[in-house]
């Protein structure tokens, strides 16, 4: 894809987020950011449950498309010392307010995750709730996420599970029990009035992280956990539907060899 299409690409998402922050995110972060618990997705699965992030104390930690930064104020309280990067200034600010009015302070910076502009072999983890995978490209952002991170760094990213985006409809509403679109499709979505998202199949996914120099070390298929209720927010999928079939995956690597 060409550079000026990319950017095109990018500057939609941009402007959805901003919307979807003055709409949802810029009210939901003062629950998110007084949480004090790590966890996943859309009906928050513990990470406690999957292991995925281990021992935080004295990681560098660079948190891409962080939203309003609730997950990374949630690893500094465990001893972490995060960065975090998001593709929306509206999103960045909300952050700066809740870093002003609780804390704790950590470093945030507006930029696509598709060109960190972050120095080599800086962080020991790169982790991303929905942000980066969903939204960017995987040939160029894995790259990215491997340059930054230091020889064994650990990454880990949550994103939509293949099958929900096989099953979710162009228009707004939830995914159903039934495929709308061929899982080549999926690679490459734009979204009818919405942004442009990519969802790899899980070959796609461990084929761009081992091109990027990683290693896979576990998919972990997240599943809404028993009474959990629909999102208040996102139509994406049901309670009832997570619950039989994975809503999001969770991806777990290494930089370096198995």
């Amino acid at each position: 894809m060409a550079g000026d299409e990319r950017a095109a690409e990018l500057a939609v998402n941009r402007e959805l987020w901003r919307v979807v922050h003055e709409r949802v995110e810029q009210e939901a972060a003062a629950g998110a950011w007084v949480a004090d618990e790590l966890t996943w997705g859309l009906f928050g699965v513990p990470d406690s449950t999957v292991g995925a992030l281990r021992e935080l104390a004295g990681l560098d930690v660079l948190e891409l498309g962080c939203g309003t930064a609730h997950l990374s104020a949630r690893l500094a309280r465990r001893g972490a010392r995060p960065v975090a990067l998001d593709l929306t200034g509206a999103q960045l600010r909300t952050a700066q307010l809740w870093q002003d009015r609780i804390g704790p302070r950590f470093p945030l910076v507006e930029a696509d995750a598709e060109h960190l502009p972050l120095a080599a072999a800086a962080f020991d983890l790169v982790v991303s709730e929905h942000g980066a995978a969903a939204w960017c490209d995987p040939e160029r952002w894995l790259p990215e996420a491997a340059r930054v991170l230091r020889p064994g760094g650990r990454l880990v990213f949550l994103t939509n599970s293949l099958l929900s985006a096989l099953c979710v409809p162009d228009e707004p509403g939830f995914a159903g029990d039934r495929l709308l679109r061929g899982q080549r499709a999926a690679y490459r979505v734009h979204w009818d009035g919405g942004g442009f998202e990519y969802h790899p199949s899980h070959g796609g996914w461990v084929a761009a992280l081992r091109r990027a120099g990683f290693a896979v070390e576990a998919l972990h298929e997240l599943y809404a956990p028993p009474g959990s209720a629909d999102h208040d927010h996102y139509e994406i999928v049901t309670a009832e539907w997570a619950a039989r079939w994975p809503a999001e995956e969770l991806w777990v690597a290494h930089l370096g060899p198995a």
